[in-house]
């Protein structure tokens, strides 16, 4: 016997929390504001809590992209904050650069594999997460030009910041066009479905 899904739709949470969480970060990482408490709150409530959510709703409506994405990329805030915060109250040695560098590299990897799940999803996916893919391995080159001394590094850091914003925008966008075409009953903002 089957029973109807009447849950809503969890995805445009889980865009809304990447989108204006990246956001956020990268007009710190674009060099026009400090590392504030204001990207530290948005890192562990709306990146981190709001996407787990979410991911979690995705397991429900059996979307394993879904669920895998909002989930592990929840859990990604959630511990970019614990690595910023965790030294300051004592209880971790301060991360190097070299280490960070790894750490983002590694999420750049997975970002790509994600990747080729979307060229079977939509055209707002594959922009976002190409975007992300982008975003990862220039935030790793970053750290990893600070950890050799190269000044080149902060260059990069600024282009990664204009990267990181237009990547946000992309998924606030998809949050965006899934709630006012539900709404809506038709296509307001397209998403780019692909064929099958």
């Amino acid at each position: 016997m089957s029973t109807n899904d009447t849950t809503a739709n969890p995805a445009p949470l889980g865009l809304l929390g990447f989108g204006m969480t990246t956001i956020i970060l990268n007009i710190h990482n674009a060099g026009f504001t400090p590392l504030s408490s204001s990207i530290l709150g948005m890192g562990l409530f709306v990146g981190g809590l709001a996407q787990v959510i979410a991911g979690v709703m995705e397991f429900k409506k059996n979307n394993t992209f879904g669920a895998t994405a909002f989930t592990a990329y929840g859990f990604f805030w959630i511990a970019l904050v614990a690595i910023w915060t965790l030294p300051k109250m004592g209880l971790s040695e301060p991360t190097s650069p070299f280490a960070l560098a790894f750490f983002l590299a590694v999420w750049g990897i997975f970002t790509l594999g994600m990747f080729f799940g979307t060229l079977k999803l939509n055209r707002m996916l594959q922009v976002v997460f190409s975007s992300l893919t982008v975003l990862f391995f220039l935030l790793a080159a970053r750290d990893f030009l600070h950890a050799a001394g190269n000044e080149a590094g902060t260059a990069v850091g600024l282009f990664a910041g204009w990267v990181g914003l237009f990547c946000g925008f992309s998924a606030l966008y998809g949050c965006l066009a899934q709630v006012l075409n539900e709404v809506y009953g038709k296509t307001v903002l397209p998403l780019g479905p692909v064929k099958k």
